[in-house]
């Protein structure tokens, strides 16, 4: 299951962590991050152990989400030893998001 960020545990779970992380930056009325979600949520069960899956409510999180400069969702960033990597703005197939976690491994 996907980690829930918030501004309190982003650092410790995203910023310090030693596997590569997916964050998916989502709001509850957002249409196209209700179409993402669930695809999150299988990337989070797949790569288990090989790297962290988390989402961050942008309504609840507002820190982070201008600290990367959010300004549309759903917005995934990939983040390696603690730099953004890599990103995905909008909804895409699963395939997508999955390589380029893949390519963080």
């Amino acid at each position: 299951m996907a980690l829930e960020i918030t501004d309190a545990n982003f650092e410790e779970l995203v910023l310090k962590s030693d596997k590569p992380v997916l964050v998916d930056f989502w709001a509850e009325w957002c249409g196209p991050c209700r179409m993402v979600g669930p695809v999150v949520e299988e990337i989070a069960k797949e790569y288990e152990g090989k790297a962290l899956v988390g989402k961050v409510n942008v309504d609840n999180n507002p820190q982070i989400s201008m600290q990367f400069g959010i300004r549309n969702i759903p917005a995934l960033l990939y983040f390696k030893n603690g730099e953004v990597v890599d990103k995905q703005i909008g909804a895409v197939p699963k395939s997508v998001l999955a390589g380029k976690l893949d390519g963080q491994l």
